[in-house]
């Protein structure tokens, strides 16, 4: 049976490829920064499979390396989920908040690198392990106010098209999942806690669930091993792009 390490797996997406990697037999150890919130993950599916949980926020350097250090060093990891991260506030470049921007860096950035950086050593080991990065639309475009927050998963892009480079001689597959509009969390993170904005965002459009992004997931993972998706855009059927979205039905 197969291990899955996911990050930012105490809501959202996370948490929904948590779910549908149980379901589909994989063991799993499910990091994030809310204890209680992955306590409850861990005893539901614990039913189903071998559930683990770490707590830890992967802007923290050294917490990643003391919490995760010891379980990667340990423990056969065969996917890697990178999907911790977030968007803080939504403002044109001159007016944007220093620390929004560090969060955005540090988490989307500099977490994902610190998480992999400790896995992806024993998949090199053993030849083997695929990695999955969550990427977003906003990678793919920059939007108004969107500066950096696109600049962070252009980064993303860039990391996950070097990343699939450097470890092909190694037989590691590297997949990205960039969605568009998905109602989860995400917006009412970059509003401040602003519900009745972060609703608006969604409002008169059918967008995604976090469980069709972890449906894509499980795709992803159960392709043939000589098949490797290395990039897939998901927008629901009203987005045409980052800015193009039919709000009329």
């Amino acid at each position: 049976m197969k291990t899955a390490l996911i990050t930012g797996a105490s809501s959202g997406i996370g948490e929904a490829i948590a779910r549908i990697l149980a379901e589909n037999n994989y063991n799993l150890i499910i990091c994030g920064r809310r204890e209680e919130r992955l306590i409850s993950l861990q005893s539901e599916l614990n039913a189903k499979v071998k559930v683990d949980y770490l707590v830890f926020d992967v802007r923290d350097r050294n917490k990643v390396k003391d919490v995760l250090g010891p379980v990667a060093a340990e423990r056969k990891i065969d996917v890697l989920i990178n999907n911790a991260g977030n968007a803080h506030g939504l403002a044109p470049i001159q007016d944007g908040d220093i620390d929004d921007w560090d969060a955005m860096i540090d988490g989307n950035v500099k977490g994902l690198l610190y998480v992999s950086k400790l896995v992806i050593p024993q998949m090199v080991e053993r030849n083997d392990g695929h990695i999955i990065n969550i990427g977003s639309t906003a990678g793919k475009e920059v939007y108004p106010n969107g500066n950096v927050y696109c600049a962070s998963k252009h980064a993303v892009d860039a990391i996950n098209n070097g990343m699939r480079i450097d470890l092909n001689p190694y037989s590691i597959k590297v997949s990205q999942i960039s969605p568009g509009l998905v109602e989860t969390e995400f917006s009412n993170v970059r509003f401040k806690g602003d519900t009745e904005r972060a609703t608006s965002v969604y409002a008169t459009l059918e967008a995604l669930q976090a469980k069709d992004i972890a449906e894509v997931a499980l795709f992803v993972l159960s392709r043939p091993d000589h098949v490797n998706i290395s990039d897939l855009i998901v927008m629901p059927k009203a987005q045409a792009s980052s800015t193009v979205i039919n709000r009329n039905n």
